[in-house]
């Protein structure tokens, strides 16, 4: 398992961002040299957890338990193959780009230890925006993405370090739940009726998917 390159974006005028700067990060393009990696602070005041990647619209994406976004080199060829056209590393907007890692099988709480000395947990799926479908141009993207329910990961910054492209990434922690990021994502979009489940996962879950999987429960019961 290892890291095939590590993304940063760049603030860039559009027209398909409901963002108040009018601007978005999500073209993300491989960093040639290390980057440093730590907690970014608050959703709403931090951003990204990688230094030199920008975040446009903090009311949405950044924050701690958004720090860091992964996905699968693996499921970019597949959506290559679906589509018959080419994405290259930080085209869907990830942070990281791994080979060998089942991102969206990963289980909420699980760790990563990568490079030197950072590590990253487990946190929640990445539910598809309207930027992220307009920056593709696919018809039905959303739709199509959820549908599949391989998000690839966000996670939060357990320890700081600094990565790059070609690092070993290593599972230091599984957590002995059934609640995968696939799990969770689903819980959040198709099957509802999961979010009791969820809660399995307990305070490593992102902050909002723990209290709408809370507020389920308290007005469906489990």
């Amino acid at each position: 398992m290892r890291l095939l390159s590590v993304n940063l974006g760049v603030p860039k005028a559009v027209d398909y961002t409901d963002a108040p700067s009018g601007t978005t990060g999500i073209a993300k393009r491989p960093a040639e040299g290390p980057v440093k990696v730590t907690a970014p602070g608050p959703k709403g005041l931090g951003g990204s957890g990688l230094a030199g990647d920008a975040v446009c619209d903090l009311r949405h994406h950044g924050g701690n338990d958004q720090a860091v976004y992964a996905f699968a080199r693996e499921d970019l060829d597949d959506w290559e193959r679906e589509l018959g056209r080419e994405f290259a590393n930080g085209d869907f907007g990830e942070n990281l780009t791994t080979a060998g890692v089942d991102v969206s099988g990963a289980k909420i709480g699980e760790r990563w230890r990568i490079g030197s000395g950072l590590v990253l947990e487990v946190t929640s799926g990445r539910i598809p925006c309207r930027t992220f479908a307009s920056r593709l141009g696919e018809r039905g993207w959303v739709k199509r993405f959820t549908r599949r329910a391989a998000p690839g990961a966000y996670l939060r910054v357990v320890e700081p370090g600094e990565i790059k492209a070609g690092d070993v990434i290593e599972i230091v922690h599984r957590p002995d739940h059934e609640v995968t990021v696939s799990f969770q994502f689903r819980s959040a979009t198709t099957e509802r009726e999961l979010l009791p489940r969820v809660l399995a996962a307990g305070p490593a879950l992102h902050a909002e998917a723990l209290a709408n999987a809370r507020e389920y429960v308290a007005r469906y019961g489990s």
